[in-house]
C-alpha cells in the first residue's frame, strides 16, 4: 500500500520490563521500534503526530505499574484470565510420547487470544481521550473482541473486514453488529485480511483526532507490534507457571499458529530467555507450498522482504514488489505478510518454522474433537498439526505445550462444509427454503 511507505519516524525507547516479559522481547533488537532488520514506522506525515502521541502513551502505560495491575484485573473479572493450561491426556496416550498440554486461550471472553490485546488498548484509548475505535479482521475474533470493548468503554466502532472473509465469517459479522459496530466489507484487492488493513488506515487518516485503530496484531508501524506484544505476554507469563506447577519442567516444545502472530507472541514470550525450549510457529500451507495457494512466507522459504502497510517485514510479494494472493482454510492466517518480531527471531534461529496444510488441519481438528473434547479454531488447529507430528517422538517424561488461540464454533459453516456433513447441508437447504417463503 503505497500510500504508508513514504516516511520513516524515529523509534521509541525501549520496553520497560514491568508486566514481566517484555523486557526480554526489547532485547531482540538494538534499535527500538526494530527487531534486527525489520519493524519500524513507514508512514504519512500526517500520521506522524498520531502515531507519536500513540507511543508517548504506551510508553506512560508501561512506566506505571498501576496499569499493569489494572489490565490484569480487568482481565481477571471480565475475561477468565487465568485461562487454564489442560493436559490432554487421551492425546497424549494416542502418540505415545511427551505429555500433550493445551493452553486454553479459546476460554478467554470473546472466544480467543484477542481480547487481551483489544481489553489493553481500550484501557489505552480511555487515557487518551479518544471516543471512537477501528479494527481490521480476518477471522472476526478481533472484530468481536474490538466490539466487544467499544461497548464496555461507550466507544462507536467500525470494523473493516475483507468481503470473502464476511461471507466465511458470517456469524462473527452477525455478533459485531449486534454489539453495536459498524461492519464494512472491503471490496478491493483479495477481499482479505490485508485489504481491511489498508482500509483502516484510511480511515485512520481521516479521523486520527477522535479515532484510535486497534490493530488486532504484531504487525504495522511501531509502536503496534511492540504494544501488542506486551499485551499478550499475558498468556506467555500464564502458561510458564502453569507448565511448572503442572509438569515439573518447562516444555520441550511450545507451539502456535502463525498470521500476522499475536498468539504466538503471547505465548512464546513466556519462553524467549529459555534456550532448551524450543519455539514452533506454524503458517498456513493451505494446498501445500507447491501450489502457491498457501500463506506460508517464513516456511516455504517464498517471503522476500519489503515495505507495506506501515512496517517492513517478510511478504509473499512478486519480482515487482506486487503483493500475491494468499489462501488458507483458516481466515485469521489468510495475510501476506509476518510480524517484524518472529521475521527476525525465526531469522536468527530462535523460532523454527513450520506449514500444515488444509488437509492436515482438519485432520487435526478431527482428532482433538474425538479425542479431548475440545474444538480449535482452524487457525489454532495448524498449532496441532505440528505437535501431532512430533509428540511421538519425544520422551514420555518430556512436555509440549499448544496454543489454542480460540474455539472452533466461529468456523461451523467452513468446517461443516469441508466435511460435506449431510445434516447440516439439510439443515441450511431448510432454512434457506423457510426465509425465502416468508
Amino acid at each position: 500500500m503505497e500510500e504508508f511507505v513514504n516516511q520513516q519516524i524515529p523509534p521509541g525507547p525501549p520496553l520497560p520490563k514491568g508486566g514481566g516479559l517484555p523486557g526480554r522481547l526489547a532485547a531482540l533488537g538494538a534499535c527500538p521500534g526494530y527487531y534486527g532488520a525489520w519493524g519500524g514506522a513507514f508512514i504519512p506525515e500526517v500520521l506522524h503526530e498520531t502515531l507519536r502521541d500513540l507511543t508517548a502513551a504506551f510508553e506512560s502505560a508501561q512506566g506505571d505499574p498501576g496499569f499493569w495491575e489494572e489490565y490484569v484485573r480487568l482481565m481477571s473479572t471480565y475475561s477468565c484470565r487465568p485461562t487454564p493450561l489442560t493436559f490432554a491426556e487421551n492425546l497424549t496416550r494416542h502418540f505415545g510420547g511427551a505429555r500433550i498440554y493445551v493452553k486454553r486461550e479459546d476460554l478467554n471472553h470473546t472466544g480467543a487470544h484477542k481480547a487481551n490485546n483489544v481489553m489493553g488498548q481500550g484501557l489505552l484509548v480511555r487515557r487518551m481521550g479518544k471516543t471512537r475505535v477501528i479494527a481490521e479482521t480476518g477471522a472476526g475474533q478481533h472484530g468481536v473482541a474490538t466490539a466487544t470493548m467499544a461497548a464496555k468503554f461507550g466507544l462507536r466502532c467500525t470494523i473493516y473486514m475483507g468481503a470473502e472473509d464476511v461471507e466465511r465469517q458470517r456469524p462473527n459479522v452477525f455478533w459485531m453488529e449486534k454489539l453495536g459496530a459498524e461492519v464494512i466489507p472491503v471490496t478491493a484487492g483479495s477481499r482479505t485480511l490485508k485489504d481491511a488493513i489498508n482500509e483502516a488506515f484510511r480511515d485512520w487518516v481521516g479521523r486520527m483526532d477522535d479515532t484510535h485503530y486497534v490493530m488486532g496484531t504484531v504487525c504495522g508501524p511501531h509502536p503496534f507490534p511492540a504494544m501488542v506484544a506486551w499485551f499478550q505476554s499475558v498468556i506467555g507469563i500464564e502458561a510458564r507457571r502453569q507448565i511448572l506447577e503442572q509438569a515439573g519442567r518447562l516444555p520441550a516444545r511450545v507451539y502456535a499458529c502463525v498470521g500476522g502472530g499475536s498468539n504466538a507472541m503471547g505465548i512464546f514470550q513466556g519462553f524467549l530467555g529459555d534456550a532448551g525450549v524450543g519455539l514452533v510457529g506454524v503458517e498456513a500451507g493451505g494446498k501445500g507450498l507447491a501450489t502457491g495457494m498457501h500463506a506460508a512466507r517464513l516456511a516455504g522459504g517464498e517471503g522476500s522482504p519489503g515495505v507495506a502497510q506501515g512496517y517492513k517485514t517478510m511478504f509473499l510479494q512478486t519480482a515487482e514488489g506486487q503483493m500475491r494472493d494468499t489462501h488458507s482454510v483458516a481466515a485469521g492466517l489468510d495475510y501476506v505478510g509476518v510480524s517484524p518480531i518472529l521475521a527476525d527471531l525465526s531469522g536468527n534461529g530462535r523460532v523454527r518454522m513450520e506449514s500444515a496444510t488444509d488437509e492436515e488441519v482438519l485432520e487435526a481438528l478431527e482428532l482433538a474433537m474425538r479425542r479431548e473434547g475440545i474444538i480449535p479454531a482452524l487457525e489454532s488447529a495448524h498449532a496441532f498439526v505440528q505437535a501431532f507430528k512430533e509428540a511421538g517422538g519425544l520422551a514420555k517424561e518430556e512436555a509440549v505445550v499448544i496454543n489454542m488461540s480460540g474455539r472452533g464454533d466461529k468456523d461451523i459453516f467452513t468446517i461443516a462444509h469441508a466435511f460435506g456433513d449431510p445434516s447440516w447441508k439439510r439443515f441450511i437447504r431448510e432454512k434457506g427454503e423457510a426465509y425465502a417463503a416468508e
